[in-house]
């Protein structure tokens, strides 16, 4: 039903990422779950870090996570430009364009430090491992909250279509759940040690996946996209904005039609060469009106 369109790009970003995970997780327990030397005494659960810390994890969570960020980004970008061509519900206000922006610009932060903390292992740059991770975690989030704010306002004009609104919800949810289990980790992790590591473990493990649907939630943004590679079939002027164009054109229309049929034109104020303002300008009389041809008329009276 649908073709093969930018939909694919969060599609394609979310399976990296779930398949680095995999690969981490399901290569440890193959392996007999080793213990390593630079996790906590006493800690049986490990951290995405301390498996990709290893020897054969450390390249496969640079290549998963770099492959992640860069698609993903990418679809921040290509949502930009469906939106600037109307394929998707296309932004006309300044406020939205900028809100759309900050999104990206965010976006581009978060994925940076994802790349950044892959480099910079736990093992041997614990301290910048773990600021690039929180970094990553607030970029992000940062980013969902311009994009829940461009869409509610690109709600507002679109109402009929209820994409936006479903993407806004789940966008939503993803602030509030990832800002509080990011909180948790912090709490958890803060002077603890051995086994009472484990339970942060497994909030970082959760957060990581929560990023996954985070990362698919775009999905639904572009499908819309399937069905405008038409000029004929994008989106056209909302609603709200259509009915204030076509309000100033019949205002337009009445002043032109007023003034073909030998109405009367106010300067509205502006000052003539003699001095004379608004309606104190003599006027000459024309057909329909006291007077005639020629002959000047006293000034009307505004009260």
């Amino acid at each position: 039903m649908f073709g093969l369109s930018y939909w694919f790009l969060p599609a394609f970003a979310g399976c990296c990422w779930l398949g680095t995970l995999l690969g981490l997780l399901i290569n440890w327990v193959a392996t007999g779950r080793p213990q390593y030397a630079w996790t906590g005494a006493g800690q049986t659960a490990p951290y995405i870090s301390d498996i990709a810390a290893s020897k054969w994890g450390y390249p496969l969570f640079i290549a998963g996570s770099a492959t992640t960020v860069v698609v993903f980004n990418i679809s921040f970008v290509a949502e930009r430009w469906l939106r600037h061509n109307a394929r998707l519900a296309k932004n006309y206000r300044t406020s939205e364009k900028i809100l759309s922006g900050f999104a990206i610009a965010f976006a581009i932060i978060g994925g940076i430090a994802l790349i950044l903390l892959t480099v910079f292992d736990t093992r041997r740059h614990h301290n910048i491992h773990i600021t690039c991770l929180f970094i990553f975690i607030a970029g992000y989030i940062i980013s969902a909250v311009f994009i829940c704010a461009e869409y509610q306002r690109l709600g507002v004009l679109y109402r009929e279509h209820r994409i936006l609104r479903s993407s806004f919800w789940l966008k939503l949810a993803f602030i509030f759940v990832e800002l509080g289990l990011a909180i948790a980790f912090g709490v958890l992790q803060r002077g603890r040690v051995g086994r009472a590591l484990n339970p942060s473990a497994y909030v970082e493990w959760i957060i990581s996946l929560i990023y996954i649907f985070y990362v698919w939630s775009f999905i639904i943004d572009f499908l819309p996209a399937t069905q405008t590679r038409h000029r004929e079939d994008r989106f056209e002027l909302p609603g709200p904005l259509r009915a204030r164009e076509e309000e100033g054109e019949m205002r337009m229309q009445e002043q032109e039609g007023g003034n073909n049929l030998g109405g009367p034109v106010y300067t509205g104020g502006a000052w003539n060469e003699r001095g004379s303002q608004g309606s104190e300008v003599p006027m000459y009389g024309q057909a329909g009106y006291r007077g005639t041809a020629g002959e000047v008329v006293p000034p009307s009276r505004n009260f």
